[in-house]
């Protein structure tokens, strides 16, 4: 200002009341006038099993994206006043105390998008299928709050399973959170593959994540569903059992942004977390090692709100919104078939019901080994096709009846001609519930076996027919009254003419077997499905 006028003053002051707003402007969202951004430094003062502490990180947030050296992750999970406690989400193999992390500015986030579809991801959205960068441009917090109850809509649209036992006695609605659990190797796993297989040609996003599991069981399912051609629609997540704790920690809230992505589109979506029990050791690892109080079987007192918050981002959102779902299906290990265990009953008690599997039936060959008597939908009748509730209304309590009058009669050797005609007709039942791995079944096929079955069609066969006959009756009814299957496919009621057409066609093909006391003489062998 020496060789300026009096008349420049006003125009120099101007120019240097906006300097001095742009510096304050600038610190005050976290960077300088020209664009650099002040970094926050701190100093890595203990490592240890998949955790760090760190002093000096003042400005960090809740789960804030933490760098370190070797361009390894952290997330922000402790904020004390001396101290952070930070969750690795890389190795720490050549982390050390002294060493510098670095605040990036941004919450732990995920890529969502259509670019994701057929592809496996890491829970912070790097590729692990080998063929590229994941190609999006959008990216969303993992943890989100859950849709308000006013933005959700009632759940009365089915998602079939494809497999008998749970669409006609434990139906699934799309938007309905449905806890799949059992001891270990009882099928959990194939029963929420067969679900997925299921959703092909049915417009379902599908995303399966995989927590703590081996990498052989997870390269399985990958294969499974690239040779069944349904990963072009699916994401899978993964944190294997080699990743470090936090990777597994974060992997559900990853893949239910992912999901939440393609519901608020409007679409409907399909997501399988294998499983929470894992989940749930893995947060009382991480707990633990930074110093959290331990509760009861040594968890932390906040795990239930951990997955009440993440199990109640699954919905059915209003049409308004755009009317799109997403459906969980969590799963969870019991052991000793005890589900009085605190996970088990933290997860029964969170979510709208429970497939359970009993390892008794899965010994004796009974797949899906689903335990009708222990397993349940709170949704209900309500998402069910009304066909399933004409064909197989009182199913449900006819073959619990069934299954504790087998146990009863194991201990009496004499019982009356009702008694004896009710077990016929319960085993039979049994065995068509009963269906191979990989192979879902669509409504008019099971429609068609529910129908003969409930009609005593099968009466006159031996059980071990029941496999053989099957694909047959099936067949005879998709070939002899297409129309029909397109109506029950659509969801439309039939009449009872409708269904006794069914009854004929079951009962024409059944007549082509042997029946136990030798009345017919034509054997057609076994399906190649069976």
């Amino acid at each position: 200002m020496i060789n300026s006028t009096p008349d420049d003053v006003p125009s120099l002051l101007d120019e240097a009341f906006r300097s001095v707003e742009q510096v304050a402007r600038a610190q005050f969202l976290g960077g300088t006038p020209g664009g650099l951004r002040p970094v926050e430094v701190g100093e890595v003062t203990f490592v240890g099993r998949g955790v760090v502490r760190a002093r000096g990180l003042h400005g960090a947030r809740s789960e804030e994206l933490l760098q370190l050296p070797g361009h390894r992750l952290g997330m922000a999970f402790n904020l004390d006043p001396d101290e952070i406690g930070i969750v690795m989400l890389d190795h720490a193999t050549d982390v050390s105390a002294g060493d510098e992390v670095r605040r990036t500015g941004r919450v732990l986030d995920v890529p969502v998008g259509d670019d994701l579809l057929g592809r496996v991801i890491d829970p912070v959205g790097r590729p692990l299928d080998g063929h590229g960068p994941v190609r999006s441009v959008f990216r969303r917090p993992c943890e989100r709050e859950s849709p308000p109850i006013m933005d959700r809509a009632p759940v009365t649209v089915p998602l079939q399973t494809g497999l008998k036992v749970i669409d006609a006695l434990i139906p699934i609605g799309r938007g309905q959170r449905e806890l799949i659990l059992g001891d270990r190797q009882t099928g959990k796993t194939a029963v929420a593959i067969d679900t997925i297989l299921n959703q092909r040609q049915k417009n379902v996003i599908c995303i399966y994540c995989a927590v703590g599991q081996r990498n052989t069981a997870v390269a399985r399912v990958i294969s499974e569903l690239r040779n069944r051609d349904a990963l072009s629609m699916c994401v899978v997540v993964v944190a294997d059992g080699d990743a470090p704790p936090g990777m597994q920690f974060i992997a559900p809230f990853a893949a239910t942004t992912v999901g939440e992505y393609f519901m608020e589109q409007g679409r409907d979506v399909l997501v399988v977390y294998d499983d929470l029990t894992t989940h749930a050791r893995a947060y009382r690892e991480l707990s633990l090692l930074l110093r959290r109080p331990p509760g009861r079987e040594a968890f932390p007192g906040d795990v239930f709100y951990l997955h009440s918050r993440l199990l109640e981002r699954a919905t059915r959102l209003r049409p308004e919104l755009g009317g799109g779902s997403l459906t969980a299906l969590p799963i969870a290990e019991t052991e000793a078939q005890n589900l009085s265990a605190y996970i088990p009953t933290n997860l029964i008690s969170i979510t709208d019901g429970q497939v359970y599997l009993s390892p008794e039936l899965y010994q004796m060959g009974i797949l899906p080994a689903v335990d009708v008597g222990r397993s349940v939908s709170r949704v209900g009748g309500k998402t069910q096709l009304p066909i399933y509730r004409t064909v197989a209304g009182d199913l449900r309590l006819s073959y619990s009846q069934f299954e504790e009058l087998e146990a009863f009669s194991r201990f009496s050797g004499r019982l009356d001609h009702e008694t004896r005609a009710a077990l016929e007709r319960g085993r039979r039942v049994r065995e068509v519930f009963k269906q191979p791995q990989y192979e879902p079944l669509s409504v008019p096929e099971q429609i068609a076996m529910l129908s003969a079955v409930t009609s005593g069609v099968f009466d006159s066969l031996h059980p071990d027919q029941m496999i053989a006959v099957e694909r047959q009756v099936q067949e005879a009814v998709l070939h002899a009254h297409p129309e029909l299957c397109d109506r029950m496919t659509a969801g439309e009621k039939l009449s009872r003419d409708d269904q006794n057409l069914l009854v004929e066609a079951a009962r024409a093909a059944v007549g082509q077997f042997d029946s136990p006391d030798g009345r017919q003489t034509t054997a057609v062998p076994p399906a190649s499905g069976g």
